[in-house]
């Protein structure tokens, strides 16, 4: 006997009693101890910051980072599934600044970077708790005692040994550029995590400013830009050498201006108020001389600063083709003067909270931005203003602060990333993506284009970059170990973080000083991307089994944004470090939004939090919901509790409902598990669900080995569908029926059979619902836990390919009756008198006559007609198709429109069967078929129709009052089983029926009695009076007394 199973079933209850089970017979531990430990998968757990709670874009990489290893464990695979936590960076350093209420660099140094270090660090795991809550909730399976921490000494030591590596290959080095700056961080950033924060539409105050030419009396060179705030450091003007410039004398002041011609309309509307003086190449401006516009850096001008030069980036886009150049502040202005004004140092007056310094006396402690109005005052009372205007552009933020970024010239240490492109491409030329189009896409893209990754960041809390300088000299040292260190230092080193390392120094070997290390950390990027190999603390352990088992990662999953990301410094250090990819598949999920398609923000409040949507719904609903969606293919998908609602509706309520079908006579009939082989089943519907269920292994399979999830989760509600609304619904009167015989034993043995491989195919989405059912219906010599079970192999020899197109065929045909029926206002339980089918297919027609009798009884009509033409449905109308035929009679067209208008109702036919028809007019003849008519049907009366393709339905509906009858009985039958069921009814229970109502519900009683008897298990039935259940069947009402059969 199998427990009973109640209908009302609450899948949170059932699914903390399945995590019980779970933790009680430790079925994680058990799942890989019983898998060959040389027979491994492996994926890489990209590393969460355990400061901030779980929210939906964790749990959709985590749901699929668990369905995954489940599938690949039940396939035979030992997988190890440890979680890592990222320590370190500026989101761990924010939450401790608003917590001791110090913000800023200098007031930390102030503060005490041991102290502010260790109390980070106190702060790092806050959160854990609610992390394996969470986690453990959602029913994944991780190990979190075994798990990595990026502060951890052998993780950071790991580091180190990459950062040596790469220094000793050289590709890393330490250089001066101009890099994106978060002021508030008082860090650079990389390319990357400028991506990550992305560009915002902002408005700027733009100004021309006039730059006073030497040695050309009352002559000025316009420039144009939209950061004012750069202007004091302007050191140069850059123009384009084969841009036209024009000199115009300004008639209101008599001053002279040199800008380019294109844009003389920005300043000269029409070209009046100014004469052209002289027309030059930019090329003939180059060595021009001006005044500095402002005094803070005049004394470079003996180097050979505050001259023209050229530049390939100048446009006549905007401004007026002169650009203002402040070496400190721009790339291409970086660049510029490096290669044309190369003795004049760069200058960057700013602190580093991008706050002027003293060199810039005027502004000086003020925040660069807040600096525009007033330097654009001070322009403007010298004179030096020439015209002011907003200027709305894009403009990079910072991801972290949500403040824009400056760029500003500075030391930093660099990954030569270009030197290592092809490298680069090379490995992603081996890596699997999901959704295919990443690869050479938004990733392969980003490679191609990979510049310098700056790896230094100007903080505290993280990994200290491993270089020691001589405070003497130019020596250094790049240290890759902790025994190097101790050897270099004489002292055992217990910890690698910035406050204990920064106080070990040692003689330089060139004797010319004291070895110190540099104040950088390492960017977290670098130490996320060493992940693979500081997890298992290579090479310092684990080296031959890291190289022959552990890498490349078989699988990984993240976020859209980690293209940019984690998998982007993955590759670049496996690629720089190996000569390979850091893994061979790898899912790129979408972002969850809320359902107005805003971000989810906690101060919007447009969200549920995902642990309530847990509570009210159930794990296994919100994991289905996730990955049957466009999320696993990196779409976004805007989230609402409907979509969590519809897995129970059309997953989890069907599930649940087939099984509980199945217990339910299973119990009553005292079934024992067994199986009926495939060749000995005799009924179709049993060879058809087997073979439907071999497909669905099949799609499965296929599904999981080419790690699309959706496919997964959308063939099994797809296979539901066939065996609730088919298989049960056409099997259900052999397990009611009294008598065993052989049709009803391998009609349980088939079910069983389904249920059972349904449980294992679908357990690695839905683990708790499918494991509640396992538990039931396994036999004791079964593993104790579905997900202990192997994976269903695919049997082709239990595929009737013939037999699932039969299948399909009577479906669709049914499906197209029942829609009709829906669209016409036809409720199903009305008898009608007629169904044709009209199919030309010789083949379809056979199969459909055979099935008459199925098809009747499913649409519940008296007959079922197969027909090859539309004839007994609709008549035919045809017009000519301009679109086609018009390029081909041109002034004829007009003429065999008429004729074929003409066309009478046979003639239409045969063109749809596939004939063509000559139509002779006056200046000729044409062949035409039937896509050079537009053709419309029109229903015959008392018929509806619906044509799909190839197959055209109708119903006759004329309803005869025997029918009406007939249909008012069944509505009976249906309200009784309600009243059954709402009084806790077995469904075995036989009872006693008494019906009271109109004249039309007494006739229908009378009419079919033994029909209402026989399928309400009605022991007597009797029209009488009674005070049981009220109903109503259109303007009918009746009582229904229901009675259990002594």
């Amino acid at each position: 006997m199998f427990k009973p199973v109640n209908n009302k079933v609450e899948f949170p209850k059932m699914e903390e009693d399945v995590l019980k089970l779970w933790q009680e017979k430790d079925i994680y531990e058990k799942s890989i101890e019983q898998r060959p430990a040389d027979n491994e998968y492996v994926f890489y757990d990209g590393p969460p910051f355990a400061t901030g709670l779980p929210h939906f874009g964790h749990f959709v990489p985590g749901t699929i980072k668990d369905a995954i290893p489940r599938y690949q464990s039940m396939k035979g695979k030992r997988v190890i599934r440890r979680f890592g936590w990222d320590c370190h960076g500026l989101p761990v350093e924010s939450e401790m600044e608003k917590t001791i209420g110090v913000s800023g660099h200098a007031n930390i140094i102030n503060y005490g970077v041991a102290k502010f270090n260790e109390e980070c660090r106190s702060i790092v795991l806050r959160y854990t708790a609610e992390w394996k809550k969470a986690i453990t909730r959602m029913g994944r399976w991780v190990d979190f005692d075994n798990g990595y921490r990026t502060m951890d000494k052998k993780y950071m030591e790991s580091v180190w040994w990459a950062f040596k590596t790469l220094y000793d290959k050289g590709l890393i080095y330490e250089g001066y550029n101009v890099l994106p700056y978060s002021p508030k961080l008082a860090s650079p950033l990389s390319n990357m995590e400028v991506n990550l924060g992305g560009y915002k539409d902002v408005t700027d105050p733009a100004v021309t400013v006039r730059f006073k030419a030497d040695g050309e009396e009352n002559t000025y060179f316009l420039a144009w830009t939209t950061t004012p705030w750069t202007l004091p450091s302007n050191l140069a003007l850059a123009v384009g050498a084969d841009i036209d410039y024009v000199k115009v004398q300004d008639e209101e002041g008599g001053e002279y201006y040199y800008l380019a011609e294109k844009l003389l309309n920005k300043y000269y509307k029409d070209g009046k108020g100014m004469k052209v003086v002289e027309r030059v190449k930019g090329n003939d401006l180059v060595g021009k001389s001006y005044e500095p516009l402002f005094p803070y850096f005049a004394d470079l001008k003996k180097v050979g600063a505050f001259q023209v030069v050229t530049a390939d980036y100048v446009t006549t886009e905007d401004g007026c083709g002169i650009v203002h150049t402040a070496s400190g502040f721009g790339v291409d202005d970086y660049n510029t003067m490096k290669t044309k004004l190369s003795s004049v140092p760069v200058v960057c007056p700013i602190d580093e909270e991008c706050k002027f310094t003293s060199e810039v006396s005027d502004f000086a402690g003020m925040f660069v931005k807040d600096a525009d109005k007033p330097i654009i005052q001070m322009l403007k009372e010298q004179g030096k203003l020439v015209k002011k205007e907003n200027y709305l552009h894009s403009y990079p933020f910072c991801y972290r602060t949500g403040m824009p970024l400056i760029y500003r010239a500075m030391s930093c240490w660099f990954v030569d990333v270009p030197k290592i492109k092809e490298a680069m491409l090379k490995a992603n030329d081996q890596i699997t993506w999901v959704p295919e189009h990443i690869k050479y896409g938004r990733f392969g893209k980003w490679l191609e284009g990979a510049r310098e990754w700056a790896i230094s960041r100007n903080r505290f809390w993280g990994n200290p970059i491993p270089v020691w300088k001589c405070d003497g000299s130019d020596y250094i040292e790049v240290i890759g170990s902790v025994a190097e260190l101790e050897e270099k230092c004489g002292h055992k080193v217990e910890d690698l973080h910035k406050h204990f390392v920064d106080e070990l120094t040692w003689p330089s070997p060139d004797g010319k000083g004291t070895m110190r290390r540099v104040p950088d950390i390492l960017d977290c990027w670098f130490e996320s991307g060493s992940m693979p190999y500081a997890q298992q603390h290579y090479p310092f352990e684990n080296k031959e089994k890291f190289e022959k088992e552990l890498f490349p990662a078989d699988f990984i999953n993240e976020g859209l944004d980690q293209t940019r990301g984690w998998f982007y410094s993955l590759t670049v250090l496996s690629a720089a470090l190996f000569d390979k990819p850091a893994f061979e598949h790898c899912i790129v999920s979408g972002i969850v939004l809320a359902e107005d398609g805003r971000k989810m923000s906690k101060s919007l409040r447009n969200y549920t939090d995902p642990m309530l949507v847990v509570e009210k719904y159930g794990a296994d609903a919100l994991r289905f919901a996730l990955l049957n969606s466009p999320l696993v293919k990196a779409d976004d998908l805007k989230f609402s509790e409907d979509i969590v609602k519809d897995v129970i509706k059309e997953l989890l309520l069907p599930l649940w409902n087939a099984y509980s079908f199945f217990i339910t006579y299973a119990n009553i009939d005292g079934y024992n598990p067994d199986k009926t082989n495939f060749n000995d089943l005799k009924n179709p519907l049993d060879r058809w669900i087997i073979s439907d269920l071999e497909k669905l292994v099949k799609d499965e399979t296929d599904g999981y080995e080419s790690y699309d999830m959706q496919k997964t989760a959308s063939a099994l509600v797809s296979f539901l569908d066939d065996l609730n609304n088919w298989y049960i619904r056409r099997s259900r009167r052999r397990f009611w029926r009294s008598e065993n015989d052989s049709d009803k034993k391998e009609a349980y043995d088939t079910l069983y059979r389904v249920l059972l491989t349904f449980v294992k195919l679908a357990c690695p989405i839905v683990p708790f619902i499918t494991e509640t059912i396992y538990q039931n219906l396994k036999t004791s010599d079964m593993p104790e836990s579905v997900h202990l079970c192997d994976y269903p192999v695919y049997n082709a020899k239990e595929r009737d390919e013939n037999l699932e197109k039969e299948m399909r065929l009577i479906v669709k045909t049914i499906e197209m009756g029942r829609s009709l029926r829906s669209a016409s206002n036809l409720k199903i339980r009305q008898p009608l008198k007629s169904y044709i089918i009209v199919d030309r297919n010789s083949f379809d027609r056979a199969i459909l006559e055979k099935n008459k009798e199925i098809i009747a009884e499913e649409l519940n009509v008296k007959q079922v007609d197969i027909q090859s033409d539309e004839s007994s449905l609709v008549s035919y109308s045809a017009k000519a198709n301009f679109k086609v035929l018009g390029s081909k009679l041109g002034k004829s067209m007009k003429e065999v429109a008429s004729i074929i208008q003409d066309f009478d109702n046979n003639k239409i036919e045969k063109l749809l069967e596939g004939e063509k028809a000559k139509i002779v007019y006056s200046a000729g003849e044409i062949d035409i078929d039937e896509n050079d008519l537009v053709i419309q049907r029109t229903e015959k009366e008392h018929v509806k129709v619906l044509n799909d393709g190839e197959i055209t339905v109708g119903f006759d509906t004329e309803i005869t009052k025997e029918l009406l009858l007939e249909g008012v009985a069944r509505d009976l039958i249906r309200f009784v089983q309600t009243v059954r069921k709402d009084s806790g009814f077995d469904v075995s229970d036989h009872i006693v029926l008494t019906i009271d109502g109109s004249d039309t519900i007494k006739e229908a009683v009378e009419m079919y009695s033994s029909y209402i008897k026989s399928e309400t298990l009605a022991n007597e039935l009797s029209i009488s009076e009674n005070n049981g259940s009220e109903g109503e069947i259109g303007d009918d009402k009746f009582r229904v007394d229901v009675e259990k059969a002594k």
